[in-house]
């Protein structure tokens, strides 16, 4: 190790020790008991109270009612004081490319993230790096480059990507594109149905790309396993991606009701990303720009009223902040599970949105997204039943991802005072 790669891990571990958090090397060796916790399990309305959580590892092994820790030495104990745990959040359609905005995000709540496309395949590099405990971060499955007519500076991205320079239209382009994604070693292949509503000088509603294009890169992406997901504001890029076999639509402010029931009959899920609407139609976040606003105000009650009709036909919806989590974020995925109950959605089913539900969309559902033996301990520690008052996601107070503490605000009394 050099000189100054010892200094910059001295300089970790000794803000960690500030932070009041064991070494992340060292959590997984240690059983975790956190007691006196009120449990919301991210699936049903059931409310375990009083409960003792045990973590060993990476995954909870018990939940039960008043369970003491054992004594002595060799676990360590967090007593939640009657705060309440609910599953970490998920966020399904994110653009995180660095580490500062991915800590950021895991500080929010969030323990699991979509990519939603970055510049570079830094979302592939933070996946790994993640899983092998290096950095702090969300577990991440990765999409790479973003399936798109002009690739830009993405180009640089891979040698290979040069050869699109010129445009990624035909299916044999796109396919090739994909090939490039899949062997990078993408979880999901993110494209387009239509145009964005984020530029001023672009209509979201205009069809990109049609039925046999994006059927090549839903078969091509079949290779391998892989699933898409499919960028689409207006309806004619929508059904076309849902007809061609897209997992899931992104955004969908103008769906039909023949596209919404057509999803329906292909299981296809919805992310409509409705707090980046929100953000479009007001001053600072990650949108700032006059002709954004006016068109934000428009999209946001049609938005709304989509959300709303896939709800009533059975469409299943999960929750995608869109933001990259920069310092000028307005956007938390905190605010989508609070705008999906104020549309409709159970307090119930507004929580799975963002994490059992969510964990479904992304395959993981055997896995994580709940509270239960046997799960990933992805979790977070709230003030008040998230059931009652969605707004206490906003202000986490623990986090814990793959069992590892990385966020503990508590306790708030001075140690000893009286």
């Amino acid at each position: 190790m050099t000189p100054l790669a010892r200094s910059l891990s001295a300089a970790l571990a000794a803000l960690i020790t500030l932070a009041g958090l064991t070494p992340l090397a060292a959590q997984g060796r240690t059983p975790l008991y956190l007691v006196n916790a009120n449990v919301v399990d991210g699936v049903s309305g059931n409310v375990v109270r009083d409960a003792t959580i045990v973590i060993e590892g990476t995954r909870i092994t018990r939940i039960a009612p008043r369970l003491a820790p054992p004594r002595g030495a060799g676990v360590r104990v967090i007593d939640l004081a009657g705060r309440w745990v609910a599953p970490g959040l998920i966020d399904a359609h994110t653009h995180i490319a660095t580490l500062a905005n991915a800590k950021r995000a895991l500080f929010s709540g969030v323990t699991t993230i979509r990519s939603a496309s970055v510049p570079a395949y830094q979302d592939v590099a933070m996946r790994d790096q993640a899983r092998a405990g290096q950095i702090l971060a969300p577990d991440v499955l990765a999409a790479g480059v973003f399936v798109t007519p002009n690739l830009g500076e993405t180009v640089l991205a891979d040698r290979r990507l040069g050869a699109l320079a010129g445009g990624v239209t035909t299916p044999e382009q796109l396919r090739a594109l994909v090939r490039v994604n899949l062997d990078r070693g993408v979880d999901w292949i993110k494209t387009r149905g239509t145009e964005r509503a984020g530029l001023p000088d672009t209509d979201p509603r205009k069809q990109v790309y049609d039925e046999a294009e994006l059927r090549a890169i839903v078969e091509e992406a079949a290779t391998k396993g892989i699933p898409v997901m499919a960028h689409a504001h207006g309806d004619e890029g929508a059904y076309a991606a849902v007809a061609a076999g897209a997992r899931s639509i992104e955004h969908g402010t103008f769906l039909s009701d023949s596209t919404l029931r057509l999803m329906k009959q292909k299981g296809a899920w919805f992310v409509p990303t409705l707090s980046t609407v929100v953000d479009l139609s007001r001053p600072g976040g990650d949108y700032d720009d006059p002709v954004l606003a006016l068109r934000g105000e428009s999209m946001l009650p049609r938005l709304e009223q989509t959300i709303r009709r896939a709800h009533t036909l059975g469409v299943r919806i999960a929750a995608g902040a869109d933001t990259d989590y920069g310092a000028e974020s307005l956007t938390r995925i905190s605010h989508e599970v609070m705008r999906f109950r104020a549309l409709g959605l159970s307090p119930v089913e507004a929580l799975a949105t963002a994490t059992s539900g969510a964990a479904d969309l992304l395959g993981i559902g055997a896995r994580t997204g709940r509270i239960a033996e046997g799960y990933e301990a992805d979790l977070i520690v709230l003030e008040a039943n998230p059931l009652e008052d969605a707004g206490v996601l906003q202000d986490v107070l623990i986090v814990i991802t793959d069992g590892r503490v990385v966020l503990n605000r508590t306790p708030f009394g001075r140690q000893g005072a009286r």
